[in-house]
């Protein structure tokens, strides 16, 4: 296609889905002790390797793809008959991956538009499908990317940690941080805001908090049409019940549209630790 675009594995699409939609996607790395794996890719980290490894204290990271990966991608593209590109990422507030594309985008051999959704998961991850669909629909690159930001400027993104503990280890804190001093005495609500992790609210235990957040959903949906996800690591039972209550609450503005749910990936869940829960509603 003439408008090209790529993302990150932090977006959290299926494989079959970027696949289909003609969407290239660039992995970012997981360090586990001293092996360095791409997420998203065959051989690489699975959800249930990142949660023993963070249960069992080796150390993990995580890096961007640098900004030679990056102009790889877009000079294949290029190659491959793209005469644009829009490349559309997690916050840069929270990853360098958005300044790698920028980086890129300056030796590329074609015009690239980068998109910092200031969102993480499926809040890009829906940002790229709007995309996808302007562009499918004939629109230029501007317009492609336009779309992208405003629609992840209409997702609210929250999510529940058991603990503080992988936020702190991994700097992504931020505002956050004001909650370190009662971690032990409260469960935290946190969102993204402004690109940023942020607190929003504190409740006595988990299951307060599932139902909290399940409340939040509903009233960021509103009476809008809306796109919901449901993420979790190492929690599939609390996550699959909050989607089945979303499901059923939302059902209007879903339209027939399922409830995504789903393990995150290794690259965000390495900054939460297992236990978490999130849910990402996105108007349309």
């Amino acid at each position: 296609m003439p408008v090209a675009l790529v993302t990150d594995s932090t977006a959290s699409l299926p494989a079959e889905l970027t696949t289909e939609r003609d969407i290239t996607v660039v992995p970012l790395q997981v360090v586990i002790g001293a092996t360095s794996y791409d997420e998203g890719t065959d051989g690489g980290v699975t959800p249930e390797m990142l949660a023993e490894a963070l249960r069992a204290w080796t150390p993990v990271s995580t890096s961007r793809p640098n900004p030679d990966q990056m102009l790889e991608v877009y000079e294949r593209l290029a190659k491959g008959g793209a005469t644009e590109i829009v490349s559309i990422h997690l916050s840069g507030e929270l990853s360098g991956t958005f300044e790698s594309a920028q980086l890129a985008a300056r030796r590329a051999p074609v015009p690239v538009h980068a998109v910092d959704s200031r969102q993480v998961g499926m809040g890009t991850g829906f940002a790229v499908l709007a995309a996808a669909d302007v562009r499918d629909a004939g629109g230029d690159a501007s317009a492609v990317a336009s779309a992208a930001r405003k629609r992840a400027s209409t997702a609210t993104s929250l999510f529940y940690v058991d603990t503080l503990e992988y936020l702190r280890r991994g700097g992504r804190m931020g505002a956050a941080s004001a909650l370190i001093g009662s971690a032990l005495a409260v469960k935290p609500i946190l969102r993204i805001e402004d690109g940023r992790v942020a607190p929003f609210e504190r409740v006595r235990t988990a299951g307060k908090a599932l139902n909290r957040l399940e409340e939040l959903a509903v009233e960021a949906a509103g009476s809008a049409p809306v796109d919901v996800a449901v993420a979790h690591l190492a929690s599939l039972d609390r996550a699959g019940t909050l989607a089945e209550r979303l499901t059923e609450r939302l059902s209007a503005g879903l339209e027939g549209r399922p409830v995504t749910l789903g393990e995150i990936g290794a690259v965000l869940g390495a900054h939460v630790g297992p236990g978490m829960v999130a849910v990402c509603v996105a108007r349309r």
